[in-house]
């Protein structure tokens, strides 16, 4: 009865890591020095996931909407825009859905020197 109890968890918990999507790279880095101010942002997921809302941070003082109006349905590689803000830390925060609904949330940063 143990064994069996032990198999159902193990293949919930196996099926709800593979329904979400985490953000697996981005360029640039997390915490990444940089020369200059990138054109985009590159975020790579695991799996495909629809963003609903992407900012930015400049230096923990200006907040802005990303623009995603060309990115349509689940998908797993995005290339956002950036315009350049100067030398500082920048953060990018973002929010989407999984393909099974579920909300998804994250964050990284780099700095421009």
């Amino acid at each position: 009865m143990k064994r069996l109890l032990m198999t159902a968890m193990i293949g919930l918990w196996a099926t709800d890591a593979v329904a979400h999507s985490p953000l697996e790279t981005t360029l640039p880095a997390d915490d990444a020095i940089v020369s200059e101010v990138p054109t985009d942002v590159t975020m790579n997921f695991q799996g495909n996931i629809r963003l609903t809302r992407v900012t930015m941070t400049h230096a923990d003082q200006h907040t802005e909407d990303l623009d995603l109006e060309g990115f349509e349905g689940f998908i797993s590689d995005y290339a956002i825009p950036l315009h350049s803000m100067g030398s500082g830390v920048y953060v990018i925060e973002w929010r989407g859905l999984g393909t099974d609904g579920h909300v998804l949330t994250g964050s990284f940063s780099f700095t421009v020197e």
